[in-house]
């Protein structure tokens, strides 16, 4: 296969297609509305990239790794789409060295005589030591667990960690729908947990929808706790139902890295001053103080620059459906707190 016929230097950009700001040349995103000027170039090279690696041969993925490499310099050092390339040039290096033929025994491997074999034990535990970072899913949760048992009991601290695990599960699953690369979530005790993701050229509304899985899936299990707790009428079930919604709902307060600050990025001011709306209306109803939060939170997002430029009412009705549902979950389960 020949390498894509792609400019690789595409012409200097001097003005924001988004928000018209004049730059200086040498600009690479919009010091006003932080768009990447040379976004369709970059997404000419992401595809031509990925359809390379498709082929899974060496010699294409050899051209793949060029390719993501020509798009470093069109993209600020410090951005998330520089780092995803710097990380992902390495898997094809990777399937380069598994394609080629085993090495031969080096010249040290007979220096090293009867010492050879320590310096393979060693290799392999290297291998074992990557293995155990690799664990730091489990390690954490259980660090995770282990806090909230020791605070607050079996049932309720076990079943607070459950929650927030499908929580974050939620994050995943979305993001392997996609196709995107996902790390298993790691947990904070005392602080939450987080899911680390890879995807370049992402829209914003799949975006949107990748955080906002998350408290989705809070919602669900809190649903499912109050269940539990209609049918066998312990109070654990109902302290983890509201709880779990609670946090859920704050979760939504669109500042931050908090699931809400991210899929508001897909919203324009209007539907920002939509979810505002609904958020008073739902803090009228619910008495819940947690709307008052997210409304404030959007109240301060209606004066960011960071508008999109094609905002989806997707996002919008989503956001205010888990908003509606939380509230409602808060408002017929025992232990609500009214301000």
């Amino acid at each position: 296969m020949q390498l894509p016929q792609l400019t690789l230097n595409p012409p200097v950009i001097t003005e924001c297609r988004d928000c018209r700001t004049e730059l200086a040349p040498g600009t690479l995103a919009c010091p006003n509305c932080n768009a990447l000027l040379y976004s369709n170039h970059l997404d000419q090279v992401s595809k031509s990239a990925r359809n390379l690696e498709e082929t899974g041969q060496p010699a294409q993925l050899a051209e793949a790794r060029e390719l993501w490499l020509s798009a470093l310099p069109w993209l600020p050092r410090a951005s998330r789409q520089s780092e995803w390339i710097r990380q992902h040039v390495l898997t094809p290096d990777e399937k380069l060295i598994a394609a080629e033929p085993p090495p031969a025994p080096s010249k040290w491997a007979k220096r090293l005589g009867p010492l050879a074999p320590i310096a393979v034990v060693l290799a392999k535990a290297k291998g074992a030591l990557l293995f155990l970072f690799k664990l730091k899913f489990l390690l954490s949760f259980a660090a995770f667990l282990s806090v909230y048992w020791a605070i607050y009991g079996l049932w309720f601290g076990a079943g607070f960690a459950v929650s927030i695990l499908i929580h974050e599960f939620g994050h995943v699953i979305a993001v392997k729908r996609r196709g995107l690369r996902c790390d298993l979530p790691v947990f904070l005790p005392g602080f939450g947990a987080y899911v680390r993701w890879q995807g370049l050229d992402v829209p914003l509304a799949s975006r949107a929808a990748i955080a906002l899985a998350g408290p989705f899936a809070g919602l669900l299990t809190a649903a499912a706790c109050l269940v539990v707790y209609n049918q066998a009428h312990r109070p654990v079930f109902a302290a983890l139902a509201h709880t779990g919604a609670w946090l859920n709902l704050l979760n939504l307060i669109p500042v931050w890295i908090l699931d809400g600050g991210q899929a508001a990025y897909a919203l324009s001011r209007v539907q920002r001053v939509l979810l505002l709306l609904a958020c008073l209306v739902f803090a009228w109803i619910t008495g819940q103080v947690a709307f008052v939060l997210v409304g404030a939170g959007l109240v301060y997002r209606l004066f960011t620059k960071d508008l999109p430029a094609e905002p989806s009412t997707r996002t919008m009705v989503y956001y205010i459906a888990l908003l509606f549902a939380l509230g409602a979950l808060l408002k017929v389960t025992p232990l609500q707190p009214r301000f």
